[in-house]
């Protein structure tokens, strides 16, 4: 099948979309709600291929006039320079329309379980730890998702040992799973009277939530010890034993959570959880199987990975990925410039993958 052939499907399905939802199928609200979801993804593409197309149309069109000699001089050169403009715009929808049908990551629409632990430098790595906690809560916010915290390990000063949240709204996991990895920290802690700057960090994990079918959890794979909950310094959340632990037992990962004074909400949390990073688990070694062939992959998620350095003496934010400097860490840790780098890190994947299947 050839491209154009290609196009004129996705217009073909759109246009049946349409009479599915307003037929009988529309009656049917899950049925409804499952062609909606397929119309939306597809709308975008389709309004995309309707623009090229009638650009293409046009420019056809001025050239039929310039080269017809019998023509009016002056129409023919309005009509060169109006064919010249068309063209300029062409790459630029050309390049859209290749990324709207680059291959889609299927856990891009899904929501995030964010975690965020304090690396090496001490309380200053808690300290910086709690300051990105708060960095993805505000930009969370400014996008319109839901954030909630579901575990907090603080130091009681004010940084934090780890911090756990699920991010619901749409697109999160587009948008965030290229934070994956070591983010450090440059500057002179409120502590350190000689004004030295010292170099911290903290690990992020941002991980696609996974539902009930996109990894199945038997009871006889599991382990789940319950203990008594315990606060910043040892002293006891209450006196009962409704702090889960959960042990995978195929993959050796373990799931603690004991925010929740009921048993019951602690485990299904703590499931929640688990069931992420198995299926975050099975989607690395897809991904280290495809990252052996793509070596300009922007990131490999991995968490031991250093991506971004936060200079504070400098306002300088670099990710080093792609090479990035901005020289706007207040806005970025606030949140409201968070977006120029993930735009940026987006831009350069998108751009990576377009290569990859040129080449093919």
């Amino acid at each position: 099948m050839n491209l154009d052939e290609k196009l004129n499907k996705l217009v073909m399905r759109r246009d049946e979309l349409t009479q599915l939802m307003s037929g009988q199928h529309g009656n049917n609200p899950e049925e409804f709600v499952r062609l909606s979801m397929e119309y939306a993804e597809l709308a975008p593409v389709v309004e995309c291929i309707e623009e090229l197309r009638k650009l293409q149309n046009e420019i056809a069109d001025l050239g039929g006039i310039v080269a017809d000699q019998s023509a009016d001089s002056e129409m023919r050169t309005l009509a060169e320079e109006e064919m010249l403009q068309s063209r300029s715009r062409l790459p630029t929808i050309e390049n859209r329309l290749n990324i709207l049908l680059l291959p889609k990551d299927a856990a891009d629409e899904k929501n995030a379980i964010l975690e965020v632990r304090a690396g090496t430098g001490g309380e200053e790595a808690a300290l910086f730890a709690a300051d990105l906690f708060r960095m993805y809560q505000r930009y969370s916010e400014g996008q319109g998702w839901k954030f909630q915290a579901m575990q907090l390990s603080d130091t009681g000063i004010g940084g934090l040992k780890e911090g756990i949240a699920e991010i619901s709204g749409k697109g999160v996991f587009a948008r965030l799973k290229y934070e994956s990895g070591v983010h450090r920290v440059q500057r002179i802690p409120d502590t350190e009277s000689g004004g030295r700057i010292h170099t911290s960090a903290a690990t992020v994990a941002v991980m696609p939530e996974a539902e009930e079918v996109d990894v199945a959890i038997e009871d006889k794979d599991i382990r789940v010890d319950t203990y008594r909950s315990q606060g910043a310094g040892g002293q006891h959340v209450n006196t009962t034993d409704s702090a889960v632990r959960i042990t995978h037992l195929p993959t050796g990962i373990v799931v603690s959570q004991q925010d929740e004074k009921s048993q019951h909400k602690n485990r299904a949390k703590a499931m929640k959880v688990l069931r992420t990073r198995v299926y975050e688990a099975e989607r690395a070694a897809l991904a280290e199987e495809r990252a052996a062939t793509r070596k300009n992959q922007v990131g490999t998620g991995d968490r031991s990975e250093r991506i971004r350095t936060y200079n504070f003496p400098q306002g300088r934010v670099t990710d080093h990925r792609i090479g990035l400097t901005l020289h706007k860490l207040d806005r970025i840790i606030e949140g409201d410039a968070l977006d120029e780098v993930i735009d940026a890190l987006t831009a350069e994947d998108q751009a990576a993958l377009l290569a990859e299947l040129s080449q093919r």
